[in-house]
């Protein structure tokens, strides 16, 4: 299996050529050296590609590398430029602890992060079998063939035509069109990217800026997959593509906003305001280009930083500009709070979990019915204690109860105003709420790593600072990890079922939503319909997933049926087209598809359907069989021909 992923390398590297060089080579021009430089790259990237989409659909240029690497050479050098009337080189951070140290546990945590992923995903070329799959591939396909990948315009693979956040579909199509990978095997890539690379650097430089310690940040990047919430359950969930690249920026994203006051010693108080506006726009651009929803925890974590950096913190200056500034954040924050919440479709979910068991999600990190993490639950807790006793780190206890008790409301509190309201940018859902909670707990745990190496050193009277603690933590660490990533279960909770999943949601059985035979003969439909043709299905069977995999336009292109009127007539009776008159009226009304797929009736569950008129063809008149997979097939309808 490891080397099916690495004969994979030229497409993770395009991935990191369009996710971290054009931030690297900005931000190395904004001043950023070192960790922060690397950690915040992400953000820039991932914003260059939003914007750049957005400005290219904007005027017509179609989407390509090419088109992309000219218009972030010219941002990159907007930043070069800014960068020198700004103050060429921001100061780097004052830390503890060997820089050797800090390298060596990046590449440990990358390491593990990528082995736990891919172990999970096992074919770099397999499909996630969920519901919101069929629609983030699709898109992908869309981008690559209309040459557009504006958030404004890639709904219309659906027929939609609201705001979409399409930072991940852009990347992917990129990933694609540059190193001539599949769409699957781009998307897998880049999933191993966003939980390895962008999540590991981010939740180290959260933890250094918290603590200004690279120990503490060693042991996060060791320890930032050590829970299944983050990042693994948002590609086990949904899979939620555009959720997990989006909270995989918090950790840079908050680590950026506590770096400004540094940044901002020395010359004029315009260029730090200035500088600072720029960069916090930026993270703001990337996230909400990404998934709108992950804007609102950075926000809320940043204003919550703000509030004591101003109010609280030793020597700082208790003025009524700082008061009103701290109000006017908090009011900020409320108000888009509010307005992004009700920008959604509202609540999908209700509450699953009681009082005292949603207490012990929060207290052992086994939200949604994942089994208890006793290791980290005890760290995290040993953190609090640390975090609480020292003034410079409450504002991140406070950060922790803030995330947890969001996952306490969506969790145990059925009432519909808060459901609608404070939840419902994450639509209530459980799952991409408790993919949250690992922001808050890992650099927490890292603190409380730092601690209980610095106790035992001082009981065996060695330097608190030494190499030997230091080689000592991070053995620790690795250890635990190598321990945990062996023994952990991954398997995914239903919590509407009190049920796992047996297997990894990549797998393709003979009862899986998407198996061997349909993908195959999706595979190849490009072989049996002619260029322009439509092909029509039950989508909730694995036919929706075959626009995608064949760039045949096979509809409907989302799991789900089309939610109009006339649709049931073909769910129904579609199979009766030579003596039922009504089904080639709504046939023609869907774009008068010429073919229809045969993968069985359907089943009952979320968002799966039973259309009794899409299968059994054999037998009937007015369909021809084209091509067959085992139990599955492709006939030609020829009911309607005139």
């Amino acid at each position: 299996m490891m080397l099916e992923w690495l004969a994979q390398t030229p497409v993770m590297l395009a991935g990191i050529l369009v996710v971290f060089v054009p931030g690297i080579l900005a931000l190395w021009g904004v001043g950023l050296r070192g960790l922060a430089l690397f950690a915040a790259a992400p953000l820039f990237g991932v914003a260059t590609v939003g914007v750049s989409a957005l400005a290219l659909g904007a005027v017509g240029v179609a989407w390509s590398p090419l088109s992309w690497a000219i218009s972030t050479l010219v941002v990159i050098g907007v930043a070069w430029v800014l960068g020198r009337l700004l103050g060429h080189r921001l100061p780097e951070a004052d830390v503890a602890g060997p820089r050797w140290l800090l390298i060596v546990a990046l590449v440990i945590g990358v390491a593990i992060g990528i082995w736990r992923l891919g172990t999970y995903i096992s074919d770099p070329a397999g499909i996630s079998q969920t519901n919101d799959a069929v629609f983030h591939m699709n898109a992908v396909r869309f981008v690559l063939e209309t040459g557009d990948a504006s958030s404004l315009h890639v709904n219309a693979v659906i027929g939609g035509r609201s705001f979409y956040p399409a930072a991940w579909h852009g990347i992917v199509s990129l990933m694609v069109a540059i190193s001539g990978a599949s769409i699957s095997v781009a998307a897998n890539m880049l999933t191993l990217l966003i939980g390895a690379l962008i999540w590991s650097f981010g939740i180290a430089w959260l933890a250094r800026e918290l603590t200004s310690s690279r120990s503490v940040a060693a042991y996060a990047a060791v320890l930032s997959s050590a829970l299944q919430t983050f990042p693994l359950l948002m590609f086990q969930w949904g899979v939620l593509f555009p959720n997990a690249l989006s909270t995989a920026l918090i950790p840079a994203g908050v680590a950026l906003v506590a770096a400004l006051p540094r940044w901002s010693t020395g010359g004029p108080p315009w260029r730090a305001g200035v500088r600072a506006v720029l960069l916090v726009l930026v993270t703001a651009g990337a996230l909400l280009l990404a998934q709108p929803a992950a804007f609102l925890p950075w926000a809320a974590i940043s204003v919550v930083w703000l509030s004591f950096h101003l109010l609280l913190r030793p020597g700082s200056v208790r003025r009524w500009p700082a008061i009103l500034a701290v109000v006017l954040a908090w009011i900020a924050l409320i108000v888009i709070w509010l307005r992004l919440a009700q920008g959604t479709s509202g609540a999908h979910w209700g509450a699953f979990r009681g009082n005292f068991e949603v207490f012990l999600d929060v207290l052992f990190n086994g939200q949604v019915m994942i089994p208890f993490a006793f290791g980290m639950s005890v760290l995290m807790l040993v953190g609090l204690v640390v975090a609480v006793r020292t003034a410079r780190y409450r504002w991140f206890a406070v950060a922790w109860l803030g995330i947890s008790g969001l996952y306490v409301l969506v969790a145990a509190v059925d009432s519909a105003f808060i459901r609608n309201n404070i939840l419902g940018a994450w639509y209530a859902d459980p799952y991409r709420i408790a993919a949250l909670a690992p922001v808050v707990v890992i650099p927490l745990a890292a603190l409380a790593v730092d601690a209980i190496v610095r106790l035992i050193a001082r009981a065996l009277h060695k330097p608190v600072d030494g190499r030997s603690a230091a080689i000592a933590g991070l053995v620790g660490t690795t250890v635990f990890m190598i321990v945990l990533v062996i023994i952990r279960p991954v398997a995914m909770p239903a919590v509407t079922e009190g049920s796992y999943d047996r297997d990894s949601r990549y797998l393709a059985f003979d009862d899986t939503f998407l198996s061997v035979d349909e993908r195959a003969l999706l595979e190849s439909l490009d072989e049996y319909v002619e260029p322009g043709a439509r092909v029509i299905g039950n989508p909730s069977t694995g036919t929706g997933f075959g626009y995608f995999l064949s760039g045949v336009d096979v509809y409907p292109r989302t799991w789900a049926p089309p939610s109009t009127a006339t649709w049931p007539v073909l769910a129904q009776h579609l199979r009766d087209a030579a003596t039922d008159p009504e089904v080639c009226d709504v046939l023609d009304a869907y774009g008068d598809p010429q073919y229809v797929l045969d993968f069985g009736k359907g089943e009952t569950g979320a968002g799966r359907y039973i259309m009794p008129g899409m299968t059994d063809f054999a037998d009937q008149e007015g369909f021809d069989l084209v091509a067959e997979r085992g139990d599955v097939s492709l006939w030609r309808i020829t009911a309607c021909a005139e």
